[in-house]
């Protein structure tokens, strides 16, 4: 079976009527965002959570152009070893998951809203995701309010910060890591979180402050491949144009603008950019086909 876009909303154990509040208003602003982008949705809670989440990821196409997003609302542990998302029951490791997900070809967008979430990027990290947590490191182990920012930038017009009639991912995540840091300023308190993305399979992770509008202008550390491409391209909410063009366009047009923007980095001077000027122009060439076929 092909995939379609699917949306699976992982609500944990809430620990307090207060929060479980919270998080029942995080998992609904998803729901109507799924409504709104067409894309099945499936929420997760309760008792039989752990068993429920596996069971509907083994039955989740794992083939397709279509991206499937796991979103996991609630808090976490890390014991130094081994970071977990606690679900009334038990918890799922982050070792877990990974293995869960192993058999997926498609691409996927993980993102976990907990506490102590770090550590899952070194787990999850892999070719053709997109891995976001609220927290840099697993000892990051407060209360994480970047799942409530991030539930409201996804929908919201006003996260559209290149202006193309769309939200993305990254654009989402930059939005929601300003209003944390705004949150925590306005509160004169010590920020307790700093949510992390990757999307280039080195399971290292990149904040926001390295980004300048949705482009990267901070330096990778060495041997760290640079973030924020591939999430560029994923739309939960897409606009008429990008609706309407078939999924496996979208996904060679999201890898042909993925590879400019990778050439743009290594521009250098002299003969180091008549290789990039040579190496760029089939690039652009095969892009202006792909839009001239659908009548652009």
């Amino acid at each position: 079976m092909r995939s379609a876009l699917m949306i699976i909303v992982v609500a944990g154990a809430p620990g307090t009527p207060e929060y479980g509040k919270a998080f029942d208003a995080w998992a609904e602003r998803w729901r109507l965002a799924a409504e709104r982008a067409g894309a099945a949705f499936e929420r997760i809670g309760g008792g039989e959570g752990r068993a429920h989440l596996r069971a509907t990821l083994a039955a989740a196409p794992k083939a397709g152009d279509e991206p499937l997003w796991l979103v996991l609302i609630g808090h976490g542990t890390f014991d130094g070893r081994e970071a977990k998302f606690n679900m009334v029951g038990p918890d799922v490791s982050a070792t877990e998951l990974a293995e869960w997900l192993k058999p997926f070809e498609r691409p996927l967008v993980v993102i976990n809203c907990a506490s102590s979430s770090a550590p899952f990027i070194n787990k999850l990290s892999a070719p053709n995701r997109v891995v976001v947590t609220a927290t840099k490191s697993g000892y990051e182990l407060n209360y994480t309010r970047f799942g409530d920012y991030l539930s409201q930038a996804i929908a919201d017009p006003a996260s559209d910060i290149d202006k193309d009639e769309q939200v993305s991912l990254l654009e989402a995540f930059l939005v929601a890591s300003k209003r944390v840091a705004e949150f925590y300023e306005e509160e004169a308190r010590l920020a307790t979180e700093t949510a992390l993305i990757d999307d280039s399979g080195d399971g290292r992770g990149t904040p926001a402050s390295w980004f300048r509008g949705v482009r990267l202008v901070a330096q990778a550390a060495r041997g760290a491949d640079p973030d924020g491409a591939r999430a560029r391209g994923f739309h939960l909410i897409r606009s008429d144009r990008e609706a309407r063009m078939p999924a496996d366009l979208r996904a060679r047009r999201d890898a042909l603008e993925r590879a400019i923007e990778a050439l743009r980095a290594e521009k250098g001077e002299g003969a180091a950019q008549d290789a990039y000027y040579k190496k760029l122009e089939p690039l652009l060439v095969e892009l202006a086909k792909l839009y001239e076929s659908l009548g652009e």
